[in-house]
């Protein structure tokens, strides 16, 4: 069923993106998340293959069990880019993930909430430039992982020399 609030397009932020054609009201549930239920153990085998420096994959973690790959069977949702200064939410009912607007979206306004994506104790030390966020916003933090890096203040130094 196509969804005639939105509409997915070239992208500014990345790849393609989901526009707004029509204006959204804050609070409105915008689209669900859609594609095939496998478990994390699927999940991680299917993206075995991929390049550690390439971050792209249409995953949603439901749940301890439950991870969506819109890859497959997948819809417009899957394309709602990060930010870090959102217009969306992501909001899990019932192991259903949706779409909600956080404010009103004018036509043409690009789609976006803050994918969160949290650190593993195995992350690679090049991590944050992996999942890099180019957002553009004053209070962009620079990457889509969570929680954010803490920074030093700056002249001070670490305790290891």
């Amino acid at each position: 069923m196509k969804n005639s609030l939105i509409e997915v397009r070239d992208s500014p932020l990345h790849g393609l993106g989901v526009f707004a054609t029509a204006r959204i009201a804050q609070g409105a549930r915008i689209i669900e998340y859609l594609g095939e239920r496998v478990s994390h153990v699927e999940a991680d085998r299917r993206y075995l293959h991929k390049d550690a420096a390439d971050s792209h994959t249409f995953l949603f973690i439901v749940d301890a069990r439950t991870v969506i790959d819109a890859g497959v069977e997948g819809n417009e949702a899957r394309f709602v880019n990060h930010a870090c200064d959102p217009n969306c939410e992501s909001v899990i009912e019932k192991r259903r993930v949706f779409i909600d607007a956080l404010r009103d979206i004018e036509p043409g306004e690009e789609l976006t909430y803050d994918y969160q994506i949290q650190r593993e104790a195995d992350d690679p030390p090049d991590i944050d430039a992996i999942f890099a966020c180019r957002c553009g916003f004053r209070t962009c933090r620079g990457s889509m992982l969570w929680p954010p890096r803490r920074q030093r203040a700056p002249g001070r130094q670490s305790r290891r020399q």
